[in-house]
């Protein structure tokens, strides 16, 4: 009965989805308000219906109803509670369940959250945001259900992925869910202005803080994703350009593009067209990031097996979004008029550039993925393109990037003093500059011309972003007060940069300066690297509830005192009969020890690996900061609820004027 009453709830959320769309939009259209109330009320209940279907599927896994199809090759009933409960969007199936709920959360939050918009606006947002819905929920019933019957059904079930069998893993999904689909609202928010010619500074206010949100969940789901690969792979790695890490990576780009331009164009009514540009293509990518995880068309450890008939919907359901969107954005953008004005040094173009840069990137990163695929289907061979091109095209861009974050704060809106700015800021660019040219020369390596770069531009975008709130509060004449007068935006986009700052620190020094050793060891041998040494204890065996282990056991000395003790395992697990490496790291906040089990070999001995990496927490700790830099920002009192309805009636209405 459980599967049969998450089936039905799916059944009624895309009804309600169907209302949700064809009412508001049809009566925003004519201006019918009854049919416009229509879209709060379907949009509530949907979410409502999805929640239901989802914590029943969430039953069927804890109570091992090994009946269901999903229930039966995604879990098993050794396996502990909590991962059983994580294997719910383990596998495809859940995975895409958890998209539509997730869309329909965020349907709810801007039904509930964004009352005093104008009706006609949120009619149609919310219509929007119930064809996206739509598309999924039919994609999930016809090709993906989750509560499809096995008959006969088997005694126990397949058991979860053992590499997912992870904490980090159990929260990565729904955060990078909840960026992925986020974007659907700064989408819909688009989409509602093209159809009602709206596009004023109003429809970008409403939009920023969704859009802020959204990338903050992102942030949290990419950080998440590397932090998983770093401790759970045994390879050490943090990012490996792998398709599916670039599938996530190319919205957060544009993204970010998208919440400067959207600053712009609140602000000044700059960028209009531009703006809806990136709300389209940040979405768009998404939905793209969803077709390469699903279609079966690339292997990763992140992506799903898929037949054929899955991947043609979702290519056919990318088609019509990414087609039908572009062709909306034809036909209107050409008529919104963009009156401001604004001379050719100016906050407003650094912006627009550092867009540009960021876009830039994002394509880059989208033809080192696309290009393999393309050239296989059209049976050209097979290529595969790694790091060496990311390395290539992708950071040389970065570089300019992070120079314009670092001076567009100190330039004004409309026209700027280049020589005011330029005296104000050359000698923290050149502190910056010497200081990290000297730290590397003094330190590491005197020709390391990368660490010199990389790290001066990193103490410049923190130098700079400390420099330019410094100008703001010391307007005031108290410290206290300045400080108490700037906005939540303010510190956002401060901590922010400083995150910004601290990620390329750890890449930089991480990447550079990170050794490796791979060698054979019996117990009561060491090994020295970076200068510490690892003594080998030996190895026992551990049972864990569903797998066994063979577990190292590894003294670290600095000099004569010991700092650490490590406990690697190599894990077979109980069903699938896989052998995962579970390496064991001491973390610190200016290296970690990481030691990883290879094979056992003859005597006792082991293979081991061993790493010395520099600085890499910064790299996570850089990622925290922009989280916290994002919701600060999205806190703003500008756009909380007492926002005046009046004034999005007034910019609407004058919009569609203009149109």
């Amino acid at each position: 009965m459980i599967a049969e009453l998450g089936h039905f709830s799916l059944v009624m959320a895309l009804m309600m989805a169907l209302l949700q769309a064809v009412f508001p939009l049809w009566g925003a259209q004519r201006r019918l308000s009854a049919w416009m109330a229509v879209a709060v009320p379907a949009g509530r209940a949907q979410f409502l219906f999805l929640l239901v279907s989802i914590v029943c599927l969430g039953i069927s896994f804890v109570n091992n109803d090994f009946s269901i199809e999903y229930v039966a090759k995604s879990s098993n009933s050794s396996l502990p509670l909590y991962y059983r409960i994580a294997a719910v969007w383990g596998a495809h199936e859940g995975s895409m369940l958890l998209w539509a709920f997730t869309l329909g959360l965020w349907t709810c939050a801007v039904s509930i959250f964004s009352r005093s918009l104008n009706e006609e606006m949120l009619a149609r947002v919310l219509g929007v945001m119930a064809l996206v819905s739509i598309g999924i929920e039919l994609f999930i019933l016809f090709t993906s259900n989750p509560f499809d019957r096995l008959v006969p059904s088997p005694v126990d079930g397949n058991d979860m992925n053992p590499l997912l069998q992870d904490f980090g893993m159990t929260i990565h999904p729904p955060m990078l869910y909840m960026g992925y689909v986020g974007l659907s609202v700064a989408f819909s928010f688009a989409i509602a202005a093209l159809l009602g010619g709206s596009l004023d500074s109003a429809w970008a206010r409403w939009s920023r803080p969704w859009t802020l949100v959204a990338w903050v969940f992102l942030t949290c789901g990419i950080t998440l994703g590397s932090w998983w690969a770093y401790y759970e792979l045994g390879w050490g790695g943090w990012w490996f350009w792998d398709p599916v890490e670039n599938a996530s990576f190319m919205p957060w780009l544009v993204a970010t593009a998208l919440l400067h331009s959207l600053a712009v164009t609140e602000k000044r009514g700059a960028f209009k067209a531009w703006t809806v540009l990136l709300a389209l293509f940040a979405f768009s990518l998404s939905l793209l990031g969803t077709f390469l995880v699903r279609s079966g068309v690339l292997t990763s450890v992140h992506a799903f097996a898929a037949d054929p008939s899955r991947g043609l919907f979702i290519l056919i359901f990318l088609a019509l979004v990414v087609g039908g969107s572009l062709l909306l954005y034809a036909l209107r953008a050409p008529m919104v008029k963009d009156n401001a004005r604004y001379a050719l040094v100016s906050r407003e173009n650094l912006l627009l550039l550092n867009n540009i840069l960021l876009v830039t990137a994002s394509a880059s990163i989208l033809l080192g993925t696309l290009y393999p695929l393309v050239l296989d289907a059209l049976g050209l061979g097979k290529i595969s393109v790694g790091s060496p091109y990311f390395t290539t095209v992708f950071v040389p861009v970065m570089g300019p990037i992070f120079l314009l974050a670092g001076i567009a704060p100190m330039f004004g809106w409309r026209q700027a003093e280049p020589g005011r700015i330029f005296k104000r800021a050359r000698w923290v660019f050149l502190a910056s500059f010497g200081l990290g040219v000297s730290l590397v020369a003094l330190s590491w390596n005197p020709a390391d011309f990368k660490s010199m770069a990389g790290l001066s531009m990193a103490f410049w975008l923190a130098s700079s972003a400390l420099l330019s709130l410094y100008s703001r509060v010391s307007l005031r004449a108290n410290p206290l007060d300045g400080l108490r007068s700037q906005s939540p935006s303010i510190y956002g986009m401060t901590l922010a940069h400083l995150g910004a700052a601290a990620f390329l620190v750890g890449a930089v020094m991480s990447n550079q300066y990170s050794v490796e050793k791979i060698v054979r060891l019996a117990p009561g041998e060491t090994t020295e690297l970076g200068g510490y040494r690892f003594k080998f204890e030996g190895v026992k065996e551990v049972a864990g509830p569903n797998y066994r282990a063979k577990e190292g056991s590894f003294q670290v000395f600095e000099g004569e005192q010991a700092v650490a003790e490590l406990k690697p395992q190599k894990r077979v697990y109980k069903v699938q009969r896989n052998t995962m490496t579970e390496a064991a790291i001491d973390p610190g906040l200016l290296r970690d020890l990481y030691v990883a089990l290879g094979e056992s070999m003859e005597g006792g001995a082991w293979s081991v690996r061993v790493y010395v990496k520099p600085f890499i927490r910064w790299i996570w700790l850089g990622g925290l900061l922009m989280m916290a830099g994002g919701l600060c920002s999205a806190a703003d009192r500008r756009y909380r609820l007492q926002a005046r309805q009046a004034e999005f009636a007034d910019g609407g209405l004058a919009g569609a004027k203009a149109g």
